[in-house]
């Protein structure tokens, strides 16, 4: 018996200082892979040829630990988009795989601080070892310009320490910075729709939406071969996005749940918080419910509906029910919330649409 003590001691002295050589050995050869496997990786080199969607941010000015502020990568074959810039969305896009620095442009919705707030790291991740030769173009409503002047002031300084340090070929000052388009004056402000982008069969029309007292503002479609999306940026109800959405294959709608913010409004009203219950209640009026967002892509004949820019924050996904309820009885569709790291790709020559994680 005092043998079989002795064996099992000196073999449990054996494991623990074998796993304390071994262990670290192992993690360190395991971040080597997963190093080698990423890092200076083209992630699109082999997926199909089709529209790919980055849901970079889903969330919206209330903080929520899965959902950052708006952004939604977009790539169409090989030409990359990126629609709005919230806060997080660059470093979101890099670990899923989007490939930043060939962004062709970046289109706005609308001027609100959540949907720009994330422009100044976008402008460093579209220009740092890009390639390109050019600024960035970045579209918007009137005040596009505006906004960009202010960004590219405020970067200026850090770009020329960027490019002293690593030079020109990594950060070629010709391209730094973006250029501004602004395409409210393209559009009938009475609610029409303008082609904004077309070449290489990529087609995006800007569509006008309802979110006064911000105006104007825009959603966006998007065609590339026979596949299509629409992006509803901030609106409350709006049947011209359904007209403007015909038959896409999946309608990216915005969508707060009045009834979850109400509870949250009467909650600052009892404690006091009158400047917080004055804002949970003025927001209401120009943002969607799920159900209304659900009654636009059944108007739209869309074949999906993927919700995003969510309020309230759901922290956890036992709240997903409660913030959909009522919505599959006016869209028969499949209903996705989104959160920082969907991923939905459409392939061409197909009626797939494949939803994946890249987070």
């Amino acid at each position: 018996m005092k043998k079989l003590i002795i064996f099992a001691l000196a073999l449990f002295v054996i494991l623990f200082i074998g796993r304390q050589v071994v262990a670290p050995k192992i993690i360190e050869r395991g971040f080597e892979r997963m190093i080698t496997s990423n890092v200076g990786i083209d992630r699109t080199a082999d997926i199909t040829d089709g529209l790919h969607v980055y849901i970079c941010g889903a969330g919206s000015p209330l903080y929520d630990p899965k959902r950052s502020g708006p952004c939604i990568g977009v790539l169409a074959g090989k030409q990359a988009f990126i629609f709005d810039a919230g806060t997080n969305g660059s470093q979101n896009l890099t670990p899923m795989g989007f490939p930043t620095g060939r962004v062709e442009e970046i289109f706005l919705t609308h001027l609100h601080s959540d949907h720009l707030d994330g422009l100044g790291q976008m402008l460093l991740g579209t220009w740092i070892n890009s390639g390109r030769t050019s600024p960035t173009n970045v579209s918007g409503p009137a005040g596009t310009a505006q906004v960009v002047e202010g960004f590219n002031m405020a970067y200026q300084i850090d770009s020329t320490y960027r490019t002293a340090h690593h030079g020109t070929k990594v950060a070629n000052p010709a391209s730094f910075g973006d250029i501004a388009r602004e395409i409210a004056r393209e559009i009938d402000l009475s609610g029409g729709s303008k082609v904004v982008y077309q070449k290489g069969g990529v087609k995006i029309t800007a569509f006008h939406v309802s979110h006064e007292p911000v105006q104007p503002a825009f959603g966006y479609r998007i065609d590339y071969n026979d596949r299509s999306i629409a992006i509803s940026g901030d609106t409350a109800y709006d049947p011209n996005i359904a007209l403007a959405s015909k038959g896409v294959d999946v309608l990216f709608h915005e969508a707060m749940n009045m009834n979850m913010v109400k509870t949250m409004q009467t909650a600052a009203k009892a404690n006091g918080a009158n400047g917080i219950e004055k804002i949970l209640y003025d927001i209401q009026d120009y943002h969607t419910s799920p159900v209304d967002a659900a009654k636009i892509a059944n108007q739209a004949n869309a074949t999906d509906l993927v919700l995003y820019h969510i309020v309230p924050m759901l922290p956890n996904d036992a709240l997903i029910p409660m913030f959909v309820s009522g919505a599959s009885s006016k869209f028969k569709g499949k209903i996705t919330v989104s959160e920082d790291g969907t991923i939905v790709r459409l392939p061409i020559n197909s009626d797939a649409i494949i939803y994946e994680h890249g987070l």
